[in-house]
């Protein structure tokens, strides 16, 4: 037992607080995010504004989780599916449904694209076929889910702490060796030159657009958080981890958005999949720093696919054990819990097999316009309504 402990960032010096704040870093940054393609995708394709986007997407992320949190815990709506029974109201029979579809989206793209990521870079690491990689992958996410929101919540804080650290120790160096690269890119898209990557035009409406579309996307795993809400006793521990979901992901963005505009003119970016490790390679480093980028990529694909999964899992137990006699909750929960991790970690590995990344992409297009649907219009409307007086 104490060597299991060993390995989770210690509760004692982790406040909760972080911890909540934490499970929100590793569900958003995951493997694509360590790759340095999502940034490029979102925001340094678009132009100088992407010194200025990240705020605002992080800043409305960081307040949409902030209401969905607040909900969850006054009404104690602890999985998605009892969440969106009580938000949606006489709407439930329609809007509820649809939220089981968009969190299947979320599930066909976001957790097969963890499991595909992770199962690739190792499979780069170690040379080992495809199938294998993406097998040791699952174990581990399965090994996580399995044990319930606290081990979850634990597991988070660890490999947040290990991706920033990790970010921290590949970009400063970089930052500081390469910082006249990074100037005259800066100069260069102030001018309106876009990187050799993008197609974009450059302007504020395109830009401001594409950060939106990525709040969109990533606004969907709001709902893995509110199984993290039933140990809270205070409506100061929510506030507090929302500013600090807000502090954490913008300084991971904006650090990553400044390193990675070193290569930002660089001729091979336009047909690198891995931008960070073009960015090591023209560095400092690069014999050290690139197995610790690989390392951030699988820490991260396993972060957003633990999240994800353990998400659907309490949602199908809550369910199930919601028409149990309380007496009866307790005994064969942690079975049940292994059944319903096995059962959404086989059809993530299953799709991951495919590596149809093409349509993965388009999964998560549709994932967007989903969460605006289900989650974005609703919480809107509910918050005007209410006059935010429900949370």
């Amino acid at each position: 037992m104490s060597s299991k402990k060993s390995l989770l960032v210690d509760k004692s010096k982790m406040p909760m607080t972080m911890g909540i704040a934490f499970v929100a870093f590793t569900t958003q940054f995951g493997g694509g995010f360590a790759s340095g393609a999502q940034i490029y995708s979102y925001f340094i394709n678009y132009g100088i504004w992407c010194l200025v986007l990240p705020f605002l997407s992080q800043g409305l992320y960081a307040l949409f989780f902030w209401y969905g949190m607040r909900y969850a815990y006054k009404h104690k709506t602890y999985d998605y599916r009892s969440f969106s029974d009580k938000i949606y109201g006489k709407t439930r029979i329609v809007m509820s449904n649809l939220f089981e579809i968009c969190y299947l989206i979320m599930i066909g793209t976001a957790s097969a694209a963890a499991f595909a990521t992770g199962g690739s870079t190792i499979n780069q690491l170690l040379n080992i076929p495809y199938w294998l990689c993406t097998l040791l992958v699952a174990a581990f996410i399965f090994i996580i889910a399995m044990y319930g929101t606290n081990v979850v919540r634990k597991a988070a804080s660890t490999l947040s702490v290990l991706i920033i650290v990790g970010l921290v120790v590949v970009l400063v160096p970089n930052i500081i060796s390469q910082f006249d690269a990074i100037a005259d890119s800066v100069g260069r898209l102030s001018e309106g030159e876009m990187v050799v990557c993008s197609s974009e035009s450059g302007t504020f409406g395109s830009a401001l657009w594409s950060a939106f579309l990525y709040f969109l996307f990533q606004l969907a795993s709001v709902s893995v958080m509110y199984q993290h809400m039933e140990p809270v006793t205070s409506e100061k521990q929510i506030n507090q981890s929302a500013v600090w979901m807000f502090v954490v992901n913008s300084f991971a963005m904006v650090l990553s958005i400044v390193g990675l505009l070193a290569v930002g003119y660089v001729s091979e970016l336009a047909t690198a999949s891995v931008p960070m490790l073009i960015l090591v390679e023209n560095g400092v480093g690069s014999t050290v720093l690139t197995p610790i980028i690989s390392i951030l990529i699988i820490l991260g694909a396993i972060s957003t696919g633990v999240n994800m999964v353990a998400g659907i899992v309490a949602r199908c137990v809550n369910a199930v054990e919601r028409r149990m006699d309380v007496s009866k909750r307790s005994k064969g929960h942690m079975g049940r819990m292994a059944l319903f991790t096995a059962i959404f970690t086989a059809i993530a590995f299953g799709i991951a097999q495919f590596g149809l990344m093409a349509v993965v992409q388009k999964g998560y297009a549709y994932l967007g316009y989903a969460a605006l649907i289900t989650v974005f219009i609703p919480f809107v409307i509910h918050a005007v309504y209410t006059k935010m007086k429900d949370i």
